[in-house]
């Protein structure tokens, strides 16, 4: 997908921006997808100091000064911040403040953005719940960016709370480097194997995707979405666990931080499943095993097939008016879930590497991206879409693990107690998206209520899954697992 190139320094490319094609396809009838992103603050907000802070960073940037008109493209306009940052006036003394702050963003994915203004909004919960004291809820339509674009824009905007003048670090990425003591022979060897398992994937893998485009569909769970999950009213949850949990686990296994998640993810889905289907057959112990054999149970990963800007070029942007890239530039995993009850909780991490790195040593993402272009240059932009939705129906969730900082950061003055970040507007009933902050790791879903009632029964799940895991690893009493 096309992305467009921003320069405020030049007013005439501001005048008026092509659409990609992923704009389009996200502005069509069946995939019009929203991201939201749920902020808790350790103190209350102060709404003029918020405005003022937008007024001097976020507007600034094109995408947030510019309105969409579907047949010209990005159109500058002048932005009225009053029209942009909603402040409720709330009772402090409501019974459940947990549940309002739900059902008010529930209530949020009721009505769309006005196409005639910049398609954001804010909105300011100064309401003290279980894990803050109070929140902003960011909605934004995704054609203005895709998830790592936006969340290097909202990190930019943040400082160090420590260091008001700094911005925030994220962890610098380790990948596994190859021993030098393979000698010559093996190391061709190596390196014949390799690429022919890369070819082998990458083929493997394209094929599954042209297939569920056209026909092979997740099983029939209970929360696989049916036809029209794109339109139902999203309800959105989230837990805060452990990051240094997750990474024990990670550094005894000799795997990362997302082969933990994604094992923690299936164990979590096997478990509240296992309770669905024994519910199903008037079973309430949950102590027997009630899972169907051979579930296909699958989640589609989008990559971000852009160089990351890091956060100092996105603060360029709005500060100076550098140049830089942005917009959507995507291609597409499919991860399969191992769902099964196991009696080693470790197997369910062992499973998520092996498939991780498989996925890892693979062009697929590629390949996916390079076909949705040719449908759109043949086909055209409602075959795209088409093509869009019938691989985001056919599988069960998204899936996504967004990096935050290393440090407490702060938000024009307001120091942050987590970030959770969350999707809807797709044709599915469940998206699980982590967020990392400092030392914690922050579980957002967004279901369909109407497939999936007890969203916080799922949360539970998936937190039991963890500890159950860690558990493991402290009972085997080892520090790092053999590879």
């Amino acid at each position: 997908m096309a992305t467009d190139e921003y320069s405020s320094s030049h007013g005439s490319e501001l005048g008026r921006l092509k659409l990609s094609p992923a704009t389009r396809i996200f502005h069509s009838l069946n995939y019009n997808s929203y991201i939201i992103a749920i902020i808790g603050f350790y103190t209350s907000i102060d709404p003029e100091v918020m405005k003022a802070g937008l007024e001097q960073t976020l507007i600034k940037h094109p995408r947030f000064s510019s309105k969409l008109v579907i047949d010209r493209g990005w159109i500058q306009t002048t932005v009225n911040i009053e029209d942009h940052v909603i402040v409720p006036i709330l009772d402090p003394k409501i019974d459940d403040p947990d549940r309002y702050v739900e059902d008010y963003i529930s209530h949020m994915t009721t009505t769309p953005l006005d196409l005639s203004k910049p398609l954001w909004e804010l909105h300011i919960l100064n309401l003290k719940t279980s894990n803050s004291e109070s929140a902003v809820v960011f909605r934004i339509h995704h054609s203005v960016g895709d998830g790592v674009s936006l969340m290097s824009l909202l990190l930019a905007c943040t400082r160090q709370t420590s260091n008001p003048e700094a911005l925030p670090t994220l962890p610098a990425m380790n990948p596994r480097s190859a021993t030098d003591s393979v000698g010559a022979f093996r190391r061709f060897f190596l390196a014949i194997s390799s690429a022919c398992a890369l070819v082998w994937n990458t083929f493997v893998d394209f094929v599954f995707y042209v297939a569920t485009i056209l026909f092979l569909k997740d099983t029939n769970t209970p929360i696989k979405g049916q036809k029209g999950a794109e339109f139902a009213i999203n309800r959105f949850v989230h837990r805060t666990v452990s990051l240094d949990d997750i990474k024990l686990i990670k550094d005894a296994m000799n795997a990362t931080v997302n082969d933990v998640l994604v094992g923690v993810t299936q164990a979590g889905f096997s478990r509240y499943l296992n309770r669905r289907y024994g519910t199903q057959q008037g079973k309430d112990d949950n102590r027997g095993n009630y899972l169907p054999k051979g579930i296909r149970l699958r989640a589609r990963i989008a990559v971000n097939l852009r160089p990351v800007k890091g956060i100092q070029d996105v603060a360029d942007l709005m500060s100076k008016g550098t140049k830089t890239k942005w917009g959507n530039l995507y291609g597409f995993i499919l991860l399969p879930f191992t769902i099964a009850l196991r009696e080693d909780p470790l197997d369910y991490v062992r499973e998520a590497k092996s498939t991780v790195d498989r996925k890892k040593h693979s062009y697929g993402i590629f390949c996916t991206y390079l076909l949705n272009k040719l449908v759109l240059k043949t086909l055209g932009i409602k075959a795209a879409a088409t093509v869009s939705h019938r691989a985001a129906f056919n599988i069960t969730t998204g899936f996504s693990n967004m990096v935050g900082p290393l440090e407490e950061i702060s938000f024009y003055g307001h120091p942050l107690s987590y970030i959770a970040v969350a999707v809807y507007g797709f044709p599915r009933a469940l998206s699980i998206q982590f967020q990392s902050y400092v030392n914690k790791m922050t579980i957002a879903l967004g279901v369909d209520p109407n497939v999936i009632p007890d969203p916080h029964q799922l949360l539970d799940d998936l937190e039991e899954s963890l500890n159950l895991i860690k558990e493991a690893v402290l009972k085997q009493g080892f520090t790092r697992e053999a590879v």
